[in-house]
């Protein structure tokens, strides 16, 4: 027997030099980084305050840097595919066909799950808690476990490229072409396990930030008080713990397919691939609302702030997001509305997909209610909002377009669908995050981003935008279908494929310019402290502790009145009256390496399940076991914060309403 499963010296891609290339380039900056860190003696700081740390600021901070690493990965498989497209006219290109299938796979994987997702958990997990007026989230460990599961996922994905191959199928992985007889390698199988193991990690991350809002939100804020951020972050994590249940199961399905010859998806033998389908569009149509809505949170937090004005629709607002949950999960075969299940069927969710775009109108104007006579301040949060209202109509629009069964039939699996999909993924997700991450940047480290280059790479980003995707909609009206490496010159679809490949690359420069910000901005921190704590003038409640915030966010537990309690106190006391309340001790949790060592664990067992390394995947699952025992029977898991610390912290805190 072998002691490795399938695992052999010629799993690695000797022979593909741009894999290898790709592989080295990672292996090196890996080793700079380590070399770095050991240079500097910052190995037991990063243990003690970072891999081990149940602080949900830092937690959401590390879930952002994660994505922004992934959208390099992610975008590079962007870059692949445009170039191969721009001169692969009657000519086969430099991706061969088995390669360029990975690219496109991996590249929707990783956008959608590590880049997309955890930079929504991420500001989440900074914002809510500071938001609602607590001092941590709900369960604070169960929150380290699921950001190092996630981080599992990722590591699986990456090492893919450099260890056998990742899945050819699309990242939905439909089957026949998922199960074992067409794709018998080691691809699918990374698909599954990274997607699972980091799956049941955003699935506990739902919940714990559904009973972090349900139950420690600070007195007096009811829920028709608390902001629009937490309200659709509320909405998110009730969307995830009702469809991540659904992944998992299909996805394990999947694995019993594969795995020990069953048939759930099997035609031939008394399955039903369309199952499948309609299981993962269960799961995937609301994971679109599970990453919209936050970015939706993130407009309602900046437009006020930036219009001088209170939300046109506080009430309004509320409803139609939770309508857009509601609604999220009665469309979803609007994805395959040629699977044949007749008219009748095929109308319901049609009409149920036009419906869905009334709240988000209604959303829409609320936004430019609030801008309509307002003194708009123009910094970088508020351009990418107005960007996004631009992009996303646009977006929503062609999804309009795209419900009416008798269109679909037309364009279905053309680009005209994958323009769509990214004007409504990038033109409303990832410039929301954008948005979020320029807006609370300030506040999670204490001083502001570079304004030049930011803006630089805005006007980068969103020229980039409409070249590299308003071509696409031509070129699905002209009938180019999606995931084609190669086509014939004759078609006339070179010219429209070579601007979307200058618009990738004015993206990339884009990409650059906020690298080089960040780089600046921290160079330059020194001179752009935020020391006020509320650089923006803000109106909710994490703008009223110093940046960053201490440990405990709050010195006090706030109480409030109403809405946008912080700017009502401003009103009242423009300038902050000194603190007369005597300071008491703070419970907070204590830092804890559990969850690293579970997740690396994890890693154990999801990469031998790969390789059908058995007696690894034992030893990962005993060590998950084994550790889990082992934190429950720990009694030292808490500690308090003396008074005379908090005193002493909060004096050296200068920050000035």
């Amino acid at each position: 027997m072998n002691m490795l499963g399938k695992l052999t010296w010629d799993s690695v891609p000797w022979d593909n030099g741009i894999v290898m290339g790709a592989v080295s380039f990672m292996a090196a900056v890996v080793i700079i980084l380590a070399l770095i860190v050991t240079r500097y003696g910052k190995w037991r700081y990063l243990w003690n305050e970072w891999f081990t740390t149940i602080d949900h600021k830092k937690i959401g901070i590390m879930y952002i840097l994660v994505g922004f690493v992934m959208m390099l990965r992610g975008f590079s498989d962007a870059i692949m595919m445009r170039s191969q497209l721009a001169i692969a006219a009657s000519a086969p290109g430099y991706l061969p066909p088995e390669h360029y299938d990975q690219v496109f796979t991996a590249h929707g994987v990783i956008m959608i799950f590590f880049v997309a997702m955890p930079l929504v958990i991420g500001l989440i997990n900074i914002v809510v808690p500071q938001q609602i007026g607590a001092r941590d989230v709900a369960f604070p460990f169960m929150n380290s476990l699921s950001f190092w599961l996630f981080v599992v996922g990722m590591a699986l994905v990456n090492m893919s490229l450099a260890i056998g191959d990742f899945a050819r199928t699309g990242w939905l992985a439909y089957p026949p072409l998922s199960g074992i007889a067409n794709s018998p390698g080691v691809g699918v199988d990374y698909y599954i396990w990274s997607l699972q193991i980091a799956g049941i990690g955003t699935l506990m991350t739902g919940i714990n930030f559904f009973v972090t809002i349900m139950k420690m939100r600070c007195p007096g804020m009811t829920l028709m008080r608390m902001p629009i951020f937490t309200w659709t972050a509320l909405c998110t994590n009730i969307l995830i713990i009702a469809a991540f249940p659904v992944l998992t199961v299909t996805l394990a399905l999947l694995t019993l397919d594969r795995y020990l010859g069953f048939h759930f998806f099997t035609a031939t033998a008394g399955g039903d691939q369309m199952m499948y389908v309609n299981l993962i569009w269960i799961w995937g149509h609301p994971e679109v609302y599970i990453l919209i809505l936050p970015a939706f949170g993130v407009f309602s937090e900046v437009v006020p702030t930036f219009s001088r004005k209170k939300l046109f629709g506080y009430t309004s607002m509320v409803y139609a997001t939770g309508v857009i949950t509601i609604l999220s999960f009665s469309v979803w075969l609007h994805h395959f509305f040629t699977m044949g299940s007749g008219a009748n069927v095929n109308a319901f969710f049609g009409i149920a997909t036009m419906v869905i775009a009334i709240p988000t109108g209604v959303k829409i104007f609320n936004w430019l209610f609030t801008i309509y006579r307002g003194r708009l301040q123009i910094s970088l949060p508020i351009m990418w909002t107005l960007a996004f209202l631009s992009t996303f109509t646009i977006g929503g629009m062609t999804g309009v377009l795209l419900s009416v069964p008798g269109a679909d039939f037309l364009l279905h699996n053309s680009l005209f669908l994958i323009a769509h999909f990214h004007n409504v993924i990038i033109g409303g997700v990832v410039f929301g995050m954008f948005a979020g991450y320029s807006y609370w940047f300030p506040k999670s480290f204490g001083f502001m981003l570079d304004e030049k280059w930011g803006k630089r790479g805005f006007w980068l980003w969103v020229i980039g935008f409409y070249l590299a995707f308003m071509p696409l909609y031509a070129l699905g009206f002209m009938g180019m279908t999606r995931r084609l490496n190669h086509y014939d010159i004759d078609t006339g679809w070179q010219p429209l494929l070579m601007v979307a490949m200058a618009g990738a690359v004015s993206i990339f420069l884009g990409i650059v310019c906020q690298i080089i910000q960040l780089y600046v901005s921290i160079r330059d921190r020194d001179l752009n402290r935020d020391l006020t704590g509320d650089p923006w003038n803000a109106r909710t409640l994490e703008w009223s502790t110093s940046s960053p915030p201490a440990l405990y966010n709050f010195p006090f537990t706030p109480v409030v009145d109403g809405i946008d309690a912080f700017w009502a106190e401003k009103q009242k006391n423009p300038v902050r009256p000194k603190e007369t309340r005597p300071y008491v001790d703070i419970h907070m949790p204590r830092n804890t390496g559990a969850g690293f060592i579970m997740s690396a664990f994890a890693l154990f067992f999801g990469f031998a399940m790969i390789w059908h390394i058995w007696w690894l995947a034992c030893v990962g699952v005993l060590g998950i076991l084994f550790t889990f025992i082992h934190r429950s029977f720990e009694t030292d898991v808490d500690y308090y914060i003396p008074a005379a610390e908090i005193e002493a912290t909060e004096k050296l805190r200068s920050y000035n309403v």
